[in-house]
């Protein structure tokens, strides 16, 4: 990326995304060193908006190191730093640009699963924060070699890929993300006077109780790139089964062909043709973490194929995700968790979606 174009991108996450104004303690998380040139100008121009930023740097390879050395007390240990910056900050913005994707493919699943259960008031509190309008967050990507090689593509393919995926190739991203958060409050709108939801696929028939719940649209504020609707549904509702086609990735490890049976609620069925050994400890990390903690439908036209990178494949433009474990404070949810696994389903092959018993989506697309 050019300095022009990661100046353009800096100033669309300060000024568009998290809005970071006069005072604001803005606090950069950069995961991996390819993030620094990004990293400076979102530094930069918070310090020109009257900010206060501070960045904090941390290195792929010390993650793969605690886990393979921590112990059970080292595993649960939350230091104090961690829990008050989350209490005090104004924005939280997240960069990533890993060097490895795979380097905790092969970590001690159980070992993982207690550190995020761990972490889980952090995440917690972050959500809560964010709800009640109290702190702004957003997290975005630097192209790097391991995300490109993840996803079949050269850097340079890569990279056009992400500038595609944010609109950044237009001259005013802003205006175009203005455009389609307007047309994602229009459908979040129409759902939010529905209370149930139905997924209708391949091998998936699942039912969802939405009411009291509020769908959210996403246009490039927490995330970037963006583009989805999701909402927590009622914790006890899903009923019926789904079948993920795509690969699902987290923490670095895959499963395929992942098959869900669900019961007032709850996960009482769960297959993968491969990493099902994972696949069954993340849905065993806690009491929460049988549970759906978000539905959504993902809308950005410009993200087609799965790269391996949730950050854009939950995104894709004729696909649903479901997440397992902790949901989101602002769309009503209650079920708390340290997991919270997106799993994507493509639904451009006669995919339905009914909302109270209408078709209101068909073959991947809104027919509202």
């Amino acid at each position: 990326m050019y300095n022009p174009l990661i100046k353009k991108y800096a100033d669309v996450l300060v000024n568009y995304s998290v809005k970071v104004t006069k005072g604001d303690l803005v606090i950069i998380y950069a995961r991996g060193y390819e993030a620094q040139p990004l990293v400076k100008e979102i530094y930069s121009a918070c310090l020109v908006n009257g900010a206060n930023p501070i960045v904090r740097t941390s290195m792929d390879e010390l993650a793969e190191t605690f886990i393979k050395y921590a112990n059970d007390e080292q595993l649960e240990f939350v230091d104090e730093m961690s829990k008050k910056e989350v209490e005090i900050a104004d924005v939280m913005i997240f960069i990533g640009a890993p060097s490895n994707v795979k380097n905790m493919a092969n970590a001690d699943s159980n070992k993982l699963a207690k550190r995020s259960k761990a972490m889980q008031p952090i995440l917690s509190k972050r959500l809560e924060r964010s709800a009640n309008n109290e702190m702004r967050w957003v997290i975005a990507d630097y192209p790097t070699n391991a995300l490109a090689q993840e996803a079949s593509m050269s850097l340079e393919e890569y990279s056009e890929f992400l500038i595609n995926s944010c609109y950044l190739d237009l001259d005013n991203p802003t205006k175009k993300w203005e455009e389609i958060d307007k047309e994602q409050k229009r459908i979040a709108d129409i759902l939010n006077k529905t209370s149930k939801i139905r997924f209708v696929g391949d091998k998936t028939d699942v039912t969802f109780s939405t009411e009291g719940r509020t769908w959210v649209p996403c246009s490039g504020n927490m995330n970037f790139p963006d583009g989805e609707i999701f909402t927590s549904p009622v914790e006890n509702s899903a009923e019926g089964t789904i079948y993920f086609d795509f690969p699902q990735n987290y923490h670095g490890s895959c499963a395929k062909e992942v098959c869900v049976t669900l019961k007032e609620g709850k996960v009482i069925e769960a297959s993968a043709q491969m990493g099902d050994d994972f696949l069954q400890s993340m849905l065993n990390m806690d009491e929460g973490s049988r549970f759906v903690g978000e539905i959504a439908i993902g809308t950005n036209e410009r993200i087609q194929n799965v790269t391996g990178n949730i950050l854009f494949d939950e995104k894709i433009g004729g696909s649903i995700h479901v997440a397992f474990g902790s949901s989101y404070p602002e769309a009503g949810g209650k079920n708390k968790s340290g997991l919270h696994w997106d799993m994507i389903k493509n639904m451009k092959n006669n995919g339905k979606i009914y909302a109270d018993d209408k078709l209101i989506y068909e073959n991947g697309k809104f027919i509202i």
